[in-house]
């Protein structure tokens, strides 16, 4: 869609805007979700109190001393448009009233652990209900009518049905119809345009300002290519937001739809001085992956770069359930292969997990010998070229048909994050080997990436991440990657990995190129699940009180902002 003046739509988005939103024909389906239940809601039957305990409660504040009077206004100004991300991701994972739905929950750890999964499902425990009255999480959230199957959307013709930024709903004659995101929140949108105008005029990077009057144009226009063109040109600007609907991992239906959400960042400059480096590496990485030539054709983009921050504001998707530690942006295919991507690592949120999560973990499931391999500057490394490994591989299937994306569906996302992880580590490798990584040895990524499967693997089946990482951990449980001591505790086997490493890699990269929805459901199906022995290894850090997650104090006073 060609992107709008935003004067022009910020005039006739207001008409809109005092309209009740789908008042047209409103489903049955629609009113029973947005209707308040008068009774207190309870507990679910049988759950597990101890889980209200998974997350640890961290303060996410920053040294702001460094910046003008404009620029801390700036921030306050993208907090609030922020906070506006976060009440559509409300609507798109549970279609209630957020404030009617807590007001109504009468058991304080219940409330609170509802706002953190943002509706009554645990997220980090195959989306099971912990509230009474809820049945099992719809998979395509609120973005597709619930009644809906599969096989009629899929015999649904319409131009571009799979795209990120719209919602599939029923006509008046319950036939389905799709409705642009701009669309369907003109009011939100208009608001949360309205304050990134606002912030642009304080900015004193102009490429910061462009960025942010496009991307209010994007919020109104439904096409957000012009503003994500527009974040990868920005090299300055000290300070960073990521705003929009961006990921499709709330989508577990089809994973076409993306979710609304927002980080509000500050640069680290030392450290990301330290990374700018990398970057220059990828076509020569891209060309070592351990491939045929057909599945390593494509070119990343040259334009990539790393970068280091302090995030001191989530909001919706990437602050339901577990929190996000890194980013690769943009997700749009065009925008990867021309320029490539950023890949921000958000190092404040990184060493929290590393210091009340990771290190804990290694305590107890990895051999004593091989704890002094756990570092910090591994776990940095892993995640940061997790993200650079994003760029590498394959986008489009090799039968021409499209995206690899489009043609893995709802398992796209597993494999496509299973697949960072791996070639992250094989990267770090190949760094290494070049004299390029200087940092500790190569026993402490592998050692530090074994205890890092342990951490995300708590995140449930429902979670991308998650099944990535049980698909990794059984591939190299099969290799011999790792052995199991008798008193319960894991050993790397380092040439074992080594080798574990590159077949895994080359099987995704495969699969992807293939567009083998089939082979990867197949494998899912097979390797996707925790096993029970393992199940009783993770039974022990629950026994041991270690936080599956953080959960953030944070806001506009957390920052001593007004």
């Amino acid at each position: 869609m060609k992107a709008f003046a935003l004067s022009t739509l910020l005039a006739s988005m207001a008409l809109v805007a005092c309209q009740p939103q789908n008042a047209e024909a409103p489903t049955e389906v629609a009113q029973k979700n947005t209707t308040t239940e008068v009774a207190q809601y309870a507990i679910a039957e049988g759950f597990d109190r101890s889980r209200f305990d998974i997350y640890t409660s961290v303060p996410l504040t920053a040294d702001l001393s460094h910046l003008s009077a404009n620029q801390k206004q700036m921030i306050a100004l993208l907090i609030e448009a922020s906070e506006i991300m976060d009440d559509l991701f409300w609507q798109q994972a549970f279609n209630q009233n957020k404030d009617d739905f807590l007001a109504a929950i009468a058991d304080a750890d219940v409330r609170r652990f509802a706002e953190i999964n943002y509706g009554p499902w645990d997220r980090l425990n195959a989306d099971m209900p912990f509230i009474e009255g809820f049945g099992k999480k719809p998979l395509g959230a609120s973005f597709y009518p619930a009644d809906m199957e599969k096989a009629e959307f899929e015999a649904f013709n319409a131009p571009h049905k799979d795209g990120l930024y719209s919602i599939v709903e029923r006509d008046a004659n319950q036939l389905l119809q799709l409705k642009a995101y701009s669309d369907y929140y003109p009011a939100e949108l208009t608001e949360a345009a309205e304050l990134l105008i606002k912030a642009s005029e304080l900015a004193d990077d102009p490429e910061f300002s462009n960025y942010l009057k496009l991307r209010a144009d994007a919020l109104l226009s439904n096409d957000y290519y012009p503003s994500d063109v527009a974040w990868m040109k920005m090299k300055n600007n000290p300070i960073d937001v990521v705003i929009g609907p961006i990921e499709n991992y709330e989508d577990l239906l089809f994973g076409y739809r993306a979710a609304f959400e927002s980080y509000v960042l500050v640069k680290d400059l030392a450290w990301s001085e330290r990374l700018s480096k990398y970057a220059a590496f990828l076509p020569w990485l891209q060309q070592e992956l351990p491939v045929g030539e057909a599945y390593k054709a494509e070119t990343p983009g040259s334009d990539a770069d790393l970068n280091a921050y302090d995030v001191i504001y989530y909001a919706g998707h990437s602050n339901a359930g577990s929190k996000t530690i890194a980013i690769n942006l943009p997700n749009d295919e065009r925008v990867q292969l021309a320029q490539g991507t950023r890949r921000l690592q958000l190092k404040n949120a990184m060493r929290a997990k590393f210091d009340k999560i990771l290190m804990p973990i290694s305590e107890q499931l990895i051999v004593p010998e091989q704890r002094k391999y756990i570092t910090f500057d591994a776990f940095f490394a892993n995640t940061m070229f997790h993200e650079v490994a994003h760029g590498l591989g394959i986008k489009n299937t090799l039968d021409g048909q499209g995206t690899v994306r489009q043609a893995l569906k709802e398992h796209a996302s597993a494999l496509e994050e299973g697949k960072a992880d791996v070639l992250g580590l094989y990267m770090v490798r190949k760094l290494y080997e070049k004299g390029e990584i200087a940092e500790g040895q190569l026993e402490d990524y592998y050692t530090t990436f074994l205890a890092g499967i342990f951490r995300s693997v708590r995140f449930g089946a429902s979670s991308a991440h998650g099944v990535a990482n049980m698909l990794r951990f059984n591939y190299f449980a099969e290799q011999g990657a790792f052995t199991k001591t008798d008193d319960g505790l894991y050993r790397v086997n380092f040439e074992q990995f080594e080798r574990a490493m590159d077949k895994l890699s080359a099987k995704i990269i495969t699969y992807q190129g293939n567009g083998d929805y089939d082979g990867v459901a197949l494998w899912v199906e097979n390797a996707g699940e925790i096993g029970p022995e393992l199940a009783q290894d993770l039974a022990k850090l629950d026994e041991a009180n270690i936080p599956v997650d953080i959960v953030f104090e944070q806001g506009k006073d957390m920052l001593a902002l007004d």
